[in-house]
């Protein structure tokens, strides 16, 4: 996942578009115990009657938050307005969403208290993951930042021979000027930021890599790329054999190897130090126990041939993009990551999570279907400006979820949650 140094000195400069890279330090070190005690404790409603639900609504209503066609109370008619989201429309799918948190985030984006919408029907997942929240948020809240971005598009190009490649390759280098431009005219918000060539023998595969602003920027990307390759079609002297707008490399949909080594959507990356009494008092067990069992888990999953090491990463994301209107299959490359568990100096529990492609983006695709707007906005996510906070927060709440998992895994609980919870 290492960047060289031209790129390094690109994120910087995009970090540092609002302020020095050293004055964001305040905004993302822990609260200190003073001002957690400002905070104040939250409690809702936690049962499952037609009165606790409307206690849990007049709650968020209170704050500000407005579900109302997320409760039921409105009824969606604007069928015309579904058009780019869905054909031959009969009907929505009624996956329960659930309340969890407060979750406490430290980011560069992201900061203050935030309540998670979690759309799922797995009994337990919601309350598993409110339990890590809680745990965090005692101990000053998780820092999470946003380091890097890109999307990528890889067209195939097969040619007669090696020699036409050859010329093909260094072709396209020369066009890079071109390229800028054929993505500025094609898009608003797209920016082409590199080009990378595969070569295996006759065929070469261009990567084109983007950055797509405020959405996920699948389709943007498809929309530019293909732009590119009918102008590389008019322009270069050899016509190819074959070629094809994605050769399946671009790592779309899939976990690979590629997106887990670089980037493919948000980079982001979360800690937080959890005092020992904290992981007694809430989480029941201690750091030791936990970073025992994560030590010999990584050395399972990493047996299992996975890529990456983490234990549910997929849970909370999966339930996250089903109710913010992400594209629900892009769990598949965002889910891959690192979780780190360790007993520090001091006796207390470090835990990292770096999510190295983490694919979300709060306008386009179903961010303004109606129940999925609410939630955004439930999070001060809807709209422009909001995709690298809404990545923050992601990435924050699956290091709630590892926590918590791992939390029950070192104590034998695992299962006797899930009897309680998910029967």
């Amino acid at each position: 996942m290492s960047q060289d140094h031209k790129r390094v000195d690109k994120i910087i400069e995009s970090i540092e578009t609002q302020k020095e890279f050293e004055l964001y330090t305040p905004q993302v070190t822990p609260k200190t115990p003073g001002e957690i005690q400002d905070l104040g404790d939250v409690a809702y409603a936690n049962g499952y009657t037609k009165d606790d639900q409307q206690a849990r609504l007049k709650f968020l209503k209170e704050k500000g938050v407005e579900l109302g066609y997320t409760s039921g109370e409105k009824t969606f008619t604007d069928n015309e307005s579904l058009k780019g989201n869905i054909e031959n429309f009969i009907g929505m799918a009624q996956v329960p969403i659930g309340l969890a948190g407060p979750i406490l985030v430290n980011g560069t984006n992201a900061t203050g208290d935030f309540y998670v919408p979690m759309a799922t029907t797995e009994g337990a997942l919601v309350a598993s993951y409110s339990r890590g929240m809680k745990a965090c948020r005692l101990a000053g809240g998780i820092t999470s930042v946003c380091i890097v971005e890109g999307i990528q598009r890889s067209p195939f190009f097969k040619f007669e021979n090696l020699v036409a490649v050859g010329k093909f390759v260094k072709w396209v280098h020369h066009q890079a000027d071109k390229f800028h431009e054929i993505v500025s005219a094609s898009s608003r918000f797209a920016k082409l930021i590199d080009i990378k060539t595969n070569v295996e023998g006759n065929s070469v595969i261009l990567t084109f890599d983007f950055t797509t602003g405020d959405a996920s920027g699948q389709n943007m990307v498809t929309i530019c790329t293909d732009q590119i390759c009918k102008y590389i079609l008019t322009h270069f002297d050899i016509l190819p054999e074959e070629w094809y707008i994605e050769s399946n490399y671009s790592g779309d949909k899939k976990a690979t190897a590629n997106a887990f080594g670089s980037v493919r959507g948000k980079k982001v990356t979360s800690e937080v130090v959890l005092p020992r009494a904290i992981v007694e008092g809430v989480l029941k067990t201690t750091p030791e126990l936990i970073s025992k069992y994560w030590q010999s888990s990584t050395l399972g999953v990493v047996q299992s041939g996975a890529i990456g090491a983490q234990g549910h990463v997929a849970n909370g994301l999966t339930a996250m993009f089903m109710a913010c209107g992400q594209d629900v299959a892009c769990v598949s490359e965002s889910s891959i990551g690192l979780t780190r568990m360790e007993t520090n100096k001091n006796g207390d529990l470090y835990v990292a999570v770096t999510l190295p492609s983490l694919a979300v983006g709060t306008v386009g695709g179903g961010t303004s279907l109606p129940t999925q707007n609410e939630c955004l906005k439930m999070m001060g996510c809807d709209g422009l400006g909001k995709a690298k906070k809404f990545a923050e927060i992601c990435c924050a709440v699956a290091l709630a979820g590892e926590i918590s998992i791992a939390s029950a895994m070192s104590v034998d609980h695992f299962t006797s949650a899930h009897k309680n919870l998910g029967r």
